[in-house]
């Protein structure tokens, strides 16, 4: 099989090389060889050509994903899509960099101008090529009847998908505190770490009655997913109507879900005696997949892993030195700020006894019938103006700290592709400030190391909680050094992990510099479990706890039923499959569908005892923490709780599933699945659909498993990439990346990784030219 690859590859090439087309922009013949599973090994001959030719072949296969990155980044969807498009370009406009591109694009690389430019110029090389044949363009562009444009440097560096949502939380407390005081939010939220020297002050100096109001409208309008709608119905004017329920929804949903896991060992922890490493973000599940791997060799330049197709560089993998990974670490770098504004002149606000002219731009947007609209931007010193309350004169302004050079997410990965040691690692890490980032690095000379890095303001007198004065008294005082985060060097127990949980300890000095809120630390717990078992891991280990499906809260929740019993009989049938299960979330699992299901209703049931109702709509999930720590106090009526909730748990389950509890399996259709939905389905013909559309298929684990799959029945987040090193054989390493390399439904590498992915399967991820030549699928040749 192997040598048919190579045949093939060689016919294919001899084909492209006698036919190749020439790319103006090139200095010097690109080589490219594709891989069975659709990763492209570049091999070009200087710097410039490696970056034209990673723009050039991102082009090729996420084209359509390149575009509306480019409309969202440059506030022309409303001309794609329509004028129910307006907010979001206005909010796009609003909080567009506008600082030094020269400056900006130096900070990600001594070369980022070049780099830059370069990768630009591959891919407007494609958009140039396929519009000639306007024909051969996917098939989104042909069902919303457009064209891809072309793109700048600035449209790489938009921070339009920065995962930066703090703004929203710190809204709700301010609500929260106003409603039911600071005490019972603290009580119902979980801020740590926390000492008695820096409990979280929520004292509350803007007035609470007016924070009701649609605020951060333009925000999230610029924040939220595109949705491609057909024809109005009925049912498109219900659901606009409940607009404001499905934001909620869909934020939480993401602050909830989005994260990952990385870990590093020590060689003296690994079968090989080398670090290893493991690392899979868990973002949205979608066609085509978030990120996208690439090869990239030229002098200077031997890096393998994946990025988001978007950017030049890779973010996740590894050197001919070393590999690195990456999860969110909590940083707080947006602040909203609310001013007293001029009743004579409503552009004008109060900043130390002063009145203080809004900065004003005007912009033309397009619409989609061919007329504009006229939006007024405005700014105060803190940053970009989202509302005006006319009647209390007031306005209301962000402070996102993002909007400073060098906040482009990921970008600063092009310093780490080149670092041979940790000193030279943690140098690169620090010129990465967005997202707030944990970075594990393991290098074959032995080294393993944790560094938390991002945008780190250092607030000298106030939390960034809750609004706050834009009357300048709550300043920042520049941002914290990198080096001053958290971080790690071969620690004693030899190995890092970091699972967006916790890693700060209480009495880290510069508390309000980073955020108060992390996620559960059962995934964390339970890789430290895993890894401190005594036993030297493999790469097969690594594969199987990516995979792992332990709920450590169903460990902790299920011993409560022991010594129960109910009335019910099919309650107490549930129970008796609940004593003898494993606590594993298998998709075969029947306990594991009884289990989840009274998870939900414990947390339902729970929360409307703890959260007061008037509350609820801005407090939309409880922590974990704060269920387990009113289920674990045996009250007098905890007991009739947890059978109540088993006894609608059973109900739900019966209504879904049928009433044979022998076919309640976990992992099925009408219970957890996951089904890939492409955005423009519902434009597409039925044919079409089955092509463009995967699943379902099954599903185990949840939100809590280190294998995290979200907590709802279609699994909507979770790892859709993965990467494993063995630092001993770089040709060792592994890798995934759900449903496929193409956003193309014509190729064959659009959902080709798809059922790999689904049984938590991998594709080897080849390093060295010999290895990868023995499996070339494709060898194109870019000339100049």
């Amino acid at each position: 099989m192997l040598r048919l690859f190579a045949l093939m590859g060689l016919l294919f090439c001899i084909s492209q090389c006698s036919n190749a087309q020439q790319f103006p922009g090139l200095q010097q013949p690109v080589e490219v060889i594709c891989d069975p599973w659709g990763v492209n090994h570049i091999y070009a001959k200087n710097e410039h050509d490696l970056f034209f030719a990673q723009g050039y072949m991102a082009a090729r296969d996420r084209l359509f994903q390149l575009e509306i990155w480019r409309r969202q980044a440059t506030g022309t969807v409303a001309e794609l899509l329509g004028s129910q498009e307006t907010k979001r370009d206005i909010g796009t406009r609003l909080f567009r960099f506008r600082g030094d591109i020269n400056k900006e694009l130096l900070h990600y690389h001594p070369h980022g101008p070049q780099i830059v430019g370069a990768f630009v110029d591959g891919i407007n090389a494609y958009v140039k090529e396929i519009n000639k044949t306007p024909e051969k363009l996917p098939f989104e562009f042909r069902v919303l009847n457009t064209k891809p444009g072309f793109w700048t440097p600035g449209v790489v560096i938009s921070r339009h998908q920065g995962l930066a949502y703090n703004v929203r939380d710190e809204l709700n407390y301010g609500r929260l505190v106003k409603l039911i005081g600071a005490d019972k939010l603290r009580e119902l939220q979980w801020f740590h770490p926390v000492s008695k020297a820096n409990e979280p002050n929520l004292t509350l100096h803007v007035n609470g009655d007016e924070l009701f109001q649609p605020i951060l409208e333009l925000y999230e309008a610029f924040r939220l997913p595109l949705k491609f709608q057909g024809r109005p119905t009925k049912a498109d004017e219900d659901e606009a109507r409940r607009s404001g329920e499905s934001i909620d929804d869909w934020f939480n949903v993401e602050k909830q879900y989005v994260g990952s896991n990385n870990w590093v060992i020590a060689g003296n922890k690994s079968a090989s005696g080398y670090p290893m490493l493991a690392n899979d973000p868990h973002r949205a599940q979608s066609t085509p997949s978030l990120r996208y791997w690439v090869h990239l060799n030229a002098p200077g330049w031997n890096v393998i892993g994946a990025g988001e197709p978007t950017l030049p560089g890779i973010s996740i993998g590894h050197n001919e030195y070393g590999a690195w990974g990456l999860t969110i670490f909590e940083t707080d770098n947006e602040d909203l700020y609310v001013y007293e504004t001029n009743p004579k002149n409503p552009n004008q606000y109060r900043y130390k006894g002063q009145w203080v002219a809004m900065k004003t731009l005007t912009e033309t947007i397009p619409m989609k019938d061919g007329s504009s609209v006229r939006a007024e931007l405005k700014y105060t010193r803190h940053g970009p103006v989202v509302f005006e309350d006319v009647k209390n004169h007031k306005a209301y302004a962000i402070r996102a700290g993002w909007l400073d050079t060098g906040c482009a997410p990921y970008l600063a990965s092009l310093r780490m592709n080149q670092a041979r040691t940790w000193p030279e690692f943690r140098q690169a890490c620090s010129f990465s400030r967005l997202p707030g980032e944990n970075m594990i690095w393991a290098d074959r000379k032995g080294t393993i190391g944790w560094q938390a890095v991002g945008l780190a303001p250092i607030r000298k007198n106030f939390t960034g909680l809750l609004p706050v004065p834009g009357d300048g008294r709550f300043e920042w005082s520049g941002y914290l050094p990198m080096q001053q985060l958290p971080n790690k060097l071969n620690p004693p127990e030899g190995y890092v992990v970091t699972a967006n949980n916790n890693l700060t300890p209480p009495n880290f000095p510069h508390r309000n510099a980073i955020g108060w809120t992390w996620s559960a630390p059962s995934r964390a717990h339970r890789i430290e479990e895993v890894l401190s078992d005594g036993k030297r891991k493999t790469l097969v280990d690594f594969m199987t706890l990516q995979a792992d499906y332990l709920s450590i809260p169903a460990r902790t929740l299920v011993p409560l039923l022991q010594n129960l019993s109910s009335p019910e009989n099919r309650t107490e049938q549930a129970l008796a499959y609940l004593r003898r299960w494993d606590y594993k979330l298998n998709p075969n699992s029947v306990a594991a569908a009884i289990y989840v299901a009274w998870e939900e209703q414990l947390k339902l049931a729970v929360a409307q005892q703890i959260v007061p109702r008037e509350a609820r709509p801005y407090l939309k999930a409880v922590p974990s923490k704060r269920i387990m720590d009113a289920l674990l106090v045996p009250t007098a009526g905890r007991d009739s709780l947890l059978l109540a909730s088993l006894d609608k748990a059973v109900a739900a389950l019966t209504d879904r599933l049928g009433s044979d509890m022998d076919d309640w399996s976990y992992g099925q259709r009408k219970n957890k699945h996951i089904t890939i939905t492409h955005p423009l389905s519902d434009l597409v013909d039925k044919a079409m659909q089955q092509k463009i559309n995967l699943g379902p298929v099954a599903r185990g684990g949840y939100g809590e498993t280190v294998n995290a799959t979200a907590n709802n029945l279609n699994q909507t987040h979770g790892a859709s990439f993965r990467i494993l090193v063995d630092t001993e054989d770089w040709d060792k390493a592994l890798g995934i990346n759900s449903p496929g390399q193409s956003g193309d439904p014509e190729s064959p590498h659009y959902r080709d990784l798809f059922p790999i992915w689904a049984e938590n399967g991998y594709f080897p991820v080849f390093f060295s030219t010999e290895k990868i030549k023995t499996v070339a699928e494709t060898t194109t040749v870019l000339r100049p």
